[in-house]
């Protein structure tokens, strides 16, 4: 149950907490006397190394047949909470669009729901090809809007259309092969 994958993706759990308070606690005491450059930066590795581990956690769960039914839970949960800590400590920052994040927010639910619909009913919807290019794509304007480098507003764009076609795609697949509508 707590293999390599699991504890990986456990640790992105943690880390994601750890980064929105770094966005969003920025008069706390805690960190005073830090300039805001320096909590960005902060921020922006603890989201790399956090990251990172969504890859290594897959790789290592494929490549070892580490594939666990808590490892299928625990990694889409884990991003998604990285995903929102930085989504929305940016919005907060007034580094991203309200409009993008809400967009992206809202997909990100409906597809949970679709999911957990999906489960219910013996299927399993896996992440597409287009939804592991999605992540990724987020994962880079997350990591630009962090660091306030040059086309970060166009990256997050992007990652809004890629995370609308690709939730287009599980709601198609889920109903080419639900049992709701047969």
């Amino acid at each position: 149950m707590f293999n390599i994958p699991n504890i990986l993706a456990f640790i992105r759990l943690l880390l994601a907490p750890v980064m929105f308070f770094l966005l969003v606690n920025r008069d706390s005491l805690l960190l005073s006397g830090i300039h805001y450059t320096w909590l960005d930066y902060m921020a922006a590795f603890i989201f790399v190394v956090a990251s990172a581990t969504d890859f290594f956690d897959g790789y290592i769960a494929r490549t070892f047949d580490q594939v666990t039914t808590l490892g299928k839970i625990l990694d889409p949960l884990a991003d998604k909470m990285l995903t929102l800590a930085g989504f929305l400590g940016l919005m907060l920052l007034d580094r991203a669009s309200a409009w993008a994040i809400f967009l992206i927010l809202t997909r990100e639910l409906f597809i949970t729901g679709l999911r957990v619909s999906a489960v219910s009913q013996g299927l399993d919807i896996a992440a597409s090809w287009m939804g592991k290019v999605k992540t990724v794509v987020q994962m880079i304007a997350i990591g630009f809007l962090l660091m306030e480098w040059p086309g970060a507003e166009l990256l997050l764009w992007t990652a809004v259309l890629l995370t609308l076609y690709s939730g287009y795609e599980y709601v198609r697949d889920f109903f080419q092969n639900s049992t709701l509508y047969t």
